[in-house]
Protein backbone atom coordinates (compact mmCIF):
# COMPACT_ATOMS: atom_id res chain seq x y z
CA UNK A 1 0.00 0.00 0.00
CA UNK A 2 2.65 2.74 0.93
CA UNK A 3 4.19 1.73 -2.79
CA UNK A 4 0.89 2.73 -4.56
CA UNK A 5 0.17 6.23 -2.21
CA UNK A 6 3.58 7.65 -2.78
CA UNK A 7 3.32 8.43 -6.87
CA UNK A 8 -0.50 9.29 -6.03
CA UNK A 9 0.97 12.16 -3.32
CA UNK A 10 4.30 12.96 -5.75
CA UNK A 11 1.12 13.70 -9.03
CA UNK A 12 -1.06 15.48 -6.58
CA UNK A 13 2.32 17.54 -5.42
CA UNK A 14 3.26 18.16 -8.98
CA UNK A 15 -0.47 19.14 -9.94
CA UNK A 16 -0.69 21.89 -6.33
CA UNK A 17 2.93 23.24 -8.04
CA UNK A 18 1.42 23.90 -11.41
CA UNK A 19 -1.58 25.47 -9.81
CA UNK A 20 0.58 27.59 -7.48
CA UNK A 21 2.66 28.51 -10.99
CA UNK A 22 -0.53 29.43 -13.02
CA UNK A 23 -1.66 31.71 -10.25
CA UNK A 24 1.67 33.40 -9.89
CA UNK A 25 1.54 33.82 -13.88
CA UNK A 26 -2.17 35.41 -13.48
CA UNK A 27 -0.77 37.85 -10.76
CA UNK A 28 1.87 38.70 -12.51
CA UNK A 29 -0.57 39.35 -15.84
CA UNK A 30 -3.05 41.32 -13.48
CA UNK A 31 -0.51 43.23 -12.23
CA UNK A 32 1.20 44.26 -15.60
CA UNK A 33 -2.09 45.15 -16.70
CA UNK A 34 -3.19 47.49 -14.13
CA UNK A 35 0.55 49.28 -14.12
CA UNK A 36 -0.35 49.37 -17.85
CA UNK A 37 -3.69 50.61 -17.54
CA UNK A 38 -2.45 52.97 -14.57
CA UNK A 39 0.28 54.46 -17.28
CA UNK A 40 -2.35 55.00 -19.89
CA UNK A 41 -4.56 56.78 -18.16
CA UNK A 42 -1.66 58.85 -16.44
CA UNK A 43 -0.94 59.78 -19.79
CA UNK A 44 -3.85 60.58 -21.18
CA UNK A 45 -4.31 62.79 -17.69
CA UNK A 46 -1.03 64.28 -18.31
CA UNK A 47 -1.67 65.05 -21.88
CA UNK A 48 -5.18 66.10 -20.94
CA UNK A 49 -3.96 68.78 -18.44
CA UNK A 50 -0.93 69.88 -21.07
CA UNK A 51 -3.88 70.64 -23.32
CA UNK A 52 -5.80 72.53 -21.46
CA UNK A 53 -3.03 74.76 -20.25
CA UNK A 54 -1.56 75.53 -23.95
CA UNK A 55 -5.57 76.21 -24.27
CA UNK A 56 -5.46 78.50 -21.15
CA UNK A 57 -2.58 79.88 -22.12
CA UNK A 58 -4.10 81.02 -25.92
CA UNK A 59 -6.72 82.35 -24.24
CA UNK A 60 -4.79 84.50 -21.81
CA UNK A 61 -2.61 85.45 -24.62
CA UNK A 62 -5.83 86.84 -27.05
CA UNK A 63 -7.72 88.47 -23.59
CA UNK A 64 -3.84 90.24 -23.34
CA UNK A 65 -4.17 91.44 -27.24
CA UNK A 66 -7.27 92.81 -27.04
CA UNK A 67 -6.67 94.98 -24.28
CA UNK A 68 -3.82 95.89 -25.59
CA UNK A 69 -3.17 99.38 -27.32
CA UNK A 70 -3.33 98.48 -31.44
CA UNK A 71 -0.16 99.74 -32.64
CA UNK A 72 -0.81 103.12 -34.96
CA UNK A 73 -4.41 103.05 -33.97
CA UNK A 74 -5.71 106.77 -34.42
CA UNK A 75 -8.67 107.41 -32.21
CA UNK A 76 -11.70 110.42 -32.33
CA UNK A 77 -13.36 111.41 -29.28
CA UNK A 78 -16.49 109.44 -29.76
CA UNK A 79 -18.64 112.27 -27.57
CA UNK A 80 -17.63 114.52 -30.20
CA UNK A 81 -18.94 112.67 -33.45
CA UNK A 82 -22.40 113.72 -34.41
CA UNK A 83 -24.73 111.19 -34.58
CA UNK A 84 -27.58 113.04 -36.00
CA UNK A 85 -30.33 111.13 -38.47
CA UNK A 86 -29.43 112.98 -42.38
CA UNK A 87 -30.24 112.75 -45.81
CA UNK A 88 -27.91 114.80 -47.53
CA UNK A 89 -23.98 114.35 -48.12
CA UNK A 90 -21.90 114.27 -45.10
CA UNK A 91 -18.48 115.85 -45.35
CA UNK A 92 -16.47 113.66 -42.85
CA UNK A 93 -12.91 114.54 -41.24
CA UNK A 94 -11.27 111.58 -41.80
CA UNK A 95 -11.74 108.93 -44.80
CA UNK A 96 -13.21 106.33 -43.94
CA UNK A 97 -15.41 107.99 -41.55
CA UNK A 98 -15.36 106.90 -38.33
CA UNK A 99 -18.24 108.22 -37.42
CA UNK A 100 -20.49 111.33 -37.38
CA UNK A 101 -23.98 112.12 -38.88
CA UNK A 102 -25.06 109.29 -41.19
CA UNK A 103 -28.30 108.35 -43.32
CA UNK A 104 -30.95 106.59 -41.56
CA UNK A 105 -30.36 103.53 -43.13
CA UNK A 106 -27.44 101.22 -41.97
CA UNK A 107 -25.51 99.01 -44.57
CA UNK A 108 -25.87 95.34 -43.78
CA UNK A 109 -23.26 94.25 -42.16
CA UNK A 110 -23.51 90.22 -40.87
CA UNK A 111 -20.35 89.47 -42.44
CA UNK A 112 -21.60 91.32 -46.01
CA UNK A 113 -18.72 91.94 -48.71
CA UNK A 114 -19.32 94.35 -51.04
CA UNK A 115 -17.40 94.56 -54.54
CA UNK A 116 -18.71 98.33 -55.23
CA UNK A 117 -17.84 101.70 -52.87
CA UNK A 118 -20.64 102.30 -50.00
CA UNK A 119 -22.66 105.16 -49.47
CA UNK A 120 -20.60 106.68 -46.25
CA UNK A 121 -23.33 107.36 -44.39
CA UNK A 122 -25.01 104.41 -44.44
CA UNK A 123 -21.66 102.85 -43.79
CA UNK A 124 -21.59 105.15 -41.03
CA UNK A 125 -24.63 103.98 -39.56
CA UNK A 126 -23.15 100.16 -39.54
CA UNK A 127 -20.41 101.68 -37.16
CA UNK A 128 -22.62 103.08 -34.79
CA UNK A 129 -24.13 99.79 -34.70
CA UNK A 130 -21.05 98.16 -33.38
CA UNK A 131 -19.96 96.61 -37.34
CA UNK A 132 -15.78 97.04 -37.99
CA UNK A 133 -15.56 98.37 -42.00
CA UNK A 134 -12.85 96.65 -43.66
CA UNK A 135 -11.92 99.21 -47.00
CA UNK A 136 -9.22 98.84 -49.53
CA UNK A 137 -7.88 100.98 -52.45
CA UNK A 138 -6.59 99.79 -55.36
CA UNK A 139 -3.34 100.10 -54.27
CA UNK A 140 -3.99 96.67 -51.71
CA UNK A 141 -2.84 93.41 -53.60
CA UNK A 142 -5.82 91.18 -54.88
CA UNK A 143 -4.42 87.88 -52.65
CA UNK A 144 -4.73 89.83 -49.29
CA UNK A 145 -8.23 91.38 -50.43
CA UNK A 146 -9.44 87.63 -50.98
CA UNK A 147 -8.23 86.50 -47.64
CA UNK A 148 -9.24 89.79 -45.85
CA UNK A 149 -12.64 88.87 -47.84
CA UNK A 150 -13.07 85.33 -46.31
CA UNK A 151 -12.41 86.94 -42.87
CA UNK A 152 -15.20 88.73 -42.73
CA UNK A 153 -17.43 86.63 -44.53
CA UNK A 154 -17.47 84.51 -41.04
CA UNK A 155 -17.52 87.45 -38.65
CA UNK A 156 -20.98 88.95 -38.01
CA UNK A 157 -20.83 93.06 -37.30
CA UNK A 158 -18.19 93.35 -40.37
CA UNK A 159 -18.71 94.80 -44.03
CA UNK A 160 -15.89 95.68 -46.75
CA UNK A 161 -15.93 97.49 -49.49
CA UNK A 162 -13.50 99.34 -51.84
CA UNK A 163 -12.77 103.14 -51.22
CA UNK A 164 -10.48 104.28 -53.35
CA UNK A 165 -9.17 107.46 -52.62
CA UNK A 166 -8.13 106.58 -49.16
CA UNK A 167 -4.77 107.15 -48.10
CA UNK A 168 -3.69 103.31 -46.54
CA UNK A 169 -4.10 100.19 -48.81
CA UNK A 170 -6.07 98.41 -46.36
CA UNK A 171 -7.73 100.00 -43.39
CA UNK A 172 -9.86 98.94 -40.70
CA UNK A 173 -12.24 100.94 -38.89
CA UNK A 174 -14.62 101.33 -36.10
CA UNK A 175 -16.85 103.80 -34.59
CA UNK A 176 -14.17 106.83 -33.18
CA UNK A 177 -11.49 104.13 -34.45
CA UNK A 178 -9.00 103.18 -37.24
CA UNK A 179 -5.95 101.70 -38.58
CA UNK A 180 -3.87 101.23 -40.98
CA UNK A 181 -3.04 97.19 -41.80
CA UNK A 182 -0.20 95.44 -44.02
CA UNK A 183 -1.93 92.90 -44.93
CA UNK A 184 -4.98 89.94 -44.02
CA UNK A 185 -1.99 88.38 -42.15
CA UNK A 186 -1.22 91.74 -39.67
CA UNK A 187 -1.88 90.42 -35.98
CA UNK A 188 -3.62 94.02 -35.54
CA UNK A 189 -6.64 93.09 -37.81
CA UNK A 190 -7.57 89.96 -35.46
CA UNK A 191 -6.78 92.31 -32.16
CA UNK A 192 -8.70 95.13 -33.94
CA UNK A 193 -11.86 92.52 -34.98
CA UNK A 194 -11.37 91.31 -31.46
CA UNK A 195 -11.46 94.89 -29.48
CA UNK A 196 -14.03 96.63 -31.61
CA UNK A 197 -16.81 93.86 -32.89
CA UNK A 198 -20.00 95.20 -31.42
CA UNK A 199 -16.92 96.62 -29.06
CA UNK A 200 -17.38 98.76 -26.18
CA UNK A 201 -16.62 101.79 -28.47
CA UNK A 202 -20.45 100.79 -29.95
CA UNK A 203 -23.00 104.06 -29.48
CA UNK A 204 -25.84 101.70 -30.03
CA UNK A 205 -24.62 98.01 -28.71
CA UNK A 206 -26.57 94.89 -29.67
CA UNK A 207 -28.19 96.65 -32.92
CA UNK A 208 -29.20 95.16 -36.02
CA UNK A 209 -26.48 94.66 -38.88
CA UNK A 210 -29.50 93.21 -40.93
CA UNK A 211 -32.34 94.55 -42.36
CA UNK A 212 -30.46 97.18 -43.68
CA UNK A 213 -29.29 98.00 -47.39
CA UNK A 214 -27.72 95.12 -49.17
CA UNK A 215 -26.13 96.83 -51.84
CA UNK A 216 -24.41 100.33 -52.73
Amino acid sequence: MAKTARPQNDRQARIAEMRRAEQARERRSKIIAITACTAVVAGLVGFGAYVLNKESDKKEAAAAAVKAPVTGEQTWDAKKLGRNHVTKAVSYEMNPPVGGDHNPAWMNCDGDVYKKALPKENAVHSLEHGAVWVTYSDKAPAAEVKKLEEKVAKTPYTLMSPVKDQAGAIMLSAWGKQVTVDGAGDPRVAQFFGKYVNGPQTPEPGAACTGGLDQP
